[in-house]
């Protein structure tokens, strides 16, 4: 057939040879020497130091140091853990999770339910306060506590769950609040915003009728000093 390529009966043409493939082993982990061992060591150690470095820093500065003369709002040492048994709900009624709380700064305001012109305030400026941290607000909740059984009143409800810069709106009952968050002496829960850490632990409360921007430098300085606690967004 013309343009075949197969050899004629009897051809000499000579056979191709076969193909053959060398395995290389690979080197034995045993046969590094010790000094190599100890190397290895030493360089996983120095990784695992430097990426707990910034969390070990921000408990030595707050919960050792505990710089009391630094802040505009009031540290609270010890600080106070959010009870695990604390009776949370939604809006309607379905139990929440203490614990679900944990991983974010949390910035807290209480108010009853019947919010009046000083609670849209306080509810304003606790916005406002996470705007101003700019990039690092994605890091912090805002959470309105309200000590009642009441309902906000619907235009209420929408300026603090406006998509983007909602508030997480929970209930509680007022004697199992008081057993967490503590007013200022002469003053009571609602006079006060409270910052609980991605722990969920109370440790900042804010002077009453507080001064935005000097307070935004307390929660600057806070997250500043906790990065690496948590991650942005829950």
């Amino acid at each position: 057939m013309s343009g075949s390529n197969t050899s004629a009966p009897g051809s000499t043409a000579s056979s191709p040879e076969p193909l053959s493939f060398t395995v290389h082993s690979q080197p034995d982990p045993r046969a590094l020497g010790e000094p190599q061992q100890r190397a290895g060591r030493l360089r996983m150690l120095l990784v695992l130091a430097v990426c707990a470095a910034p969390v070990i820093a921000s408990y030595f500065t707050f919960y050792v140091i505990k710089p009391k003369g630094s802040a505009y709002g009031e540290l609270i040492t010890p600080t106070v853990q959010l009870p695990a048994n604390l009776p949370l709900t939604d809006l309607q009624g379905q139990r929440v999770a203490a614990e679900s709380l944990h991983g974010q700064w949390l910035l807290v305001a209480v108010q009853p339910s019947a919010c009046d012109a000083a609670c849209e305030r306080e509810l304003f400026v606790q916005r406002q306060l996470r705007e101003m941290l700019g990039k690092e607000r994605a890091r912090v909740d805002k959470i309105w506590l309200i000590p009642d059984d009441g309902t906000p009143r619907p235009e209420v409800l929408a300026a603090v769950q406006q998509k983007g810069v909602e508030a997480t709106v929970l209930r509680v009952p007022q004697e199992a609040l008081a057993g967490w968050l503590k007013p200022a002496e002469g003053k009571t829960l609602r006079d006060h915003f409270y910052v609980v850490d991605p722990l969920g632990r109370w440790m900042l409360r804010a002077p009453a009728d507080p001064d935005p921007k000097k307070f935004q430098g307390d929660l600057s300085k806070l997250l500043k000093a906790s990065a690496g606690w948590d991650s942005p967004g829950r």
